[in-house]
């Protein structure tokens, strides 16, 4: 694992950003894979300002996203549809038919998610996947406990993640319960893996994942076993290492 920290969030995202506009230079065809929350959205606001400087092209990248909520209509504000549509899609020049995120209201959850692996395979694996870090570990919405074998499903979500996201929400009550995120080994399947994290609440996260103890207890902890996955960290949160 590659190690990059930051002075601040803002470094944080054009590092990432510089990653991902290599990856987009070498391959105009890349696969990315993307995340939603928080961390991202400066990545996302320096590949805009790239887009609109001429640097970048996106019309022929296609695009996986790590999840959805389940139940949540996809022009719902706080879908994971309409993040990437108002973070990222609608400021570049991305073919929308090459974007592609889960259905949480698909009308039978376990085919959506055999459906959706099978797209990994067919227009990816992701040559680049941009990661997040939740406060107890989680990649994409694989919370503790979840199997490193596991692919694509549908996971309850943790009381902490949802306290964690309450605040795009009117009230924690409002937030899913549960969401299909790609699993650890669909995860895995990338070529090249960034993990983003920014922030002091993100600090103990980072001192437990570069603890190097794996356990499925601590999914990020299956990082350790890919060939190819820059950290990139801001000071606050790396204050504990």
């Amino acid at each position: 694992m590659k190690i990059i920290v930051t002075k601040d969030d803002q470094e944080m995202s054009q590092k990432a950003a510089d990653l991902l506009q290599q990856c987009m230079e070498e391959n105009e065809e890349s696969v990315l894979g993307l995340a939603t929350g928080g961390t991202p959205g400066g990545t996302y606001q320096e590949l805009i300002r790239r887009y609109r400087a001429g640097e970048l092209d996106f019309s022929r990248v296609t695009t996986l996203n790590l999840d959805e909520y389940v139940g949540v209509d996809k022009d719902h504000p706080q879908s994971y549809h309409t993040f990437m549509k108002e973070q990222l899609f609608q400021h570049v020049n991305m073919d929308i038919e090459k974007a592609h995120i889960p259905n949480g209201q698909a009308s039978n959850l376990q085919e959506e998610c055999v459906r959706y692996e099978a797209l990994i395979e067919q227009v990816g694996p992701p040559h680049i996947q941009l990661l997040g870090i939740g406060h107890n570990g989680h990649i994409g919405f694989n919370e503790p406990g979840s199997s490193f074998k596991s692919e694509t499903h549908v996971v309850d979500l943790a009381d902490s993640t949802r306290d964690a996201n309450a605040r795009f929400f009117k009230s924690k009550s409002d937030v899913p319960s549960q969401a299909i995120t790609m699993g650890i080994q669909s995860i895995m399947k990338s070529k090249r893996i960034v993990l983003i994290a920014s922030g002091e609440k993100k600090a103990e996260a980072i001192r437990r994942l570069l603890s190097r103890e794996v356990s499925e207890d601590f999914p990020a902890s299956a990082l350790h076993s890919h060939p190819d996955v820059t950290l990139i960290v801001d000071l606050s949160a790396y204050q504990k290492i």
